[in-house]
C-alpha cells in the first residue's frame, strides 16, 4: 500500500454520507433508519440511496421488524463492512504526516 495512493481509498465508503453511516454503525450493534437520518441530517431519499450502495457492497446488513404495529428497519455493519471501514481508516491515517 503506497502511503499517498488515493486509488486505494475505498470508493464505497468514501462519501460523506456513507462514511457517516459506517462510522455510526461501527460504534453500535444496530441502528434504526430514523436514528441514522436524525444523526446524519440526510433526507429519506438521500439516506436510502447511500444505504442501498452499502447493502450492495455487503458492508451493512438490514433487518425489518414491527414494534406495536410500527415497521422498523435496522441496519448493522457486517464483518466485511467492519474490515473495509478499518482499512479505510488505516489508509487515511497513513496519509497523515508523522
Amino acid at each position: 500500500m503506497n502511503r499517498y495512493d488515493y486509488l486505494e481509498i475505498d470508493n464505497v465508503i468514501h462519501s460523506r454520507i456513507r462514511l457517516a453511516i459506517t462510522s455510526i454503525l461501527a460504534s453500535v450493534d444496530e441502528a434504526e433508519f430514523s436514528f441514522l437520518k436524525k444523526q446524519i441530517g440526510a433526507t429519506d431519499g438521500n439516506l436510502i440511496t447511500h444505504l442501498r450502495r452499502l447493502l450492495a457492497a455487503d458492508y451493512i446488513g438490514e433487518s425489518r421488524t414491527t414494534d406495536g404495529g410500527r415497521a422498523r428497519t435496522l441496519y448493522s455493519l457486517t464483518s466485511a463492512g467492519r474490515k473495509a471501514f478499518e482499512s479505510y481508516l488505516a489508509q487515511l491515517s497513513s496519509m497523515l504526516p508523522k
